[in-house]
């Protein structure tokens, strides 16, 4: 988990073996490109694989923290469906803003809190 939460220079990066279909992991490819502290909608990481219909599979992560499914919100702004929690989730967002600054919601042109 240390690996994962520390950003220490020069560390080498973790490592996974992750299983899926091609879909799968071009989708968690696209949450891995969510900026820490930044958050998107569900329908953003369908569209950037090709499959903009498919917003229900982004949320479908058996690494949820390490492809960060938690960065991803409805597009009204809410937080909603994380495997272990919403309450979790919460926390993450509010670590990932503590330590990389606040987030920036869907639609958002200011970066703001997500509660």
């Amino acid at each position: 988990m240390e690996k994962i939460v520390a950003r220490v220079p020069g560390a080498d990066p973790l490592r996974l073996l992750v299983r899926g279909t091609a879909f799968q992991l071009k989708v968690w490819e696209a949450l891995l490109r969510i900026p820490p502290g930044a958050v998107t909608s569900y329908a953003a990481p369908a569209s950037a694989v090709g499959r903009p219909g498919s917003a229900r599979a982004v949320g479908a992560n058996p690494v949820s923290f390490s492809a960060p499914c938690h960065r991803v919100i409805r597009d009204n702004g809410t937080i909603h469906g994380y495997e272990w929690g919403v309450a979790r989730k919460r926390a993450i967002l509010a670590w990932e803003a503590a330590q990389f600054g606040p987030a920036e919601g869907p639609g958002d042109s200011e970066r703001s809190h997500v509660a």
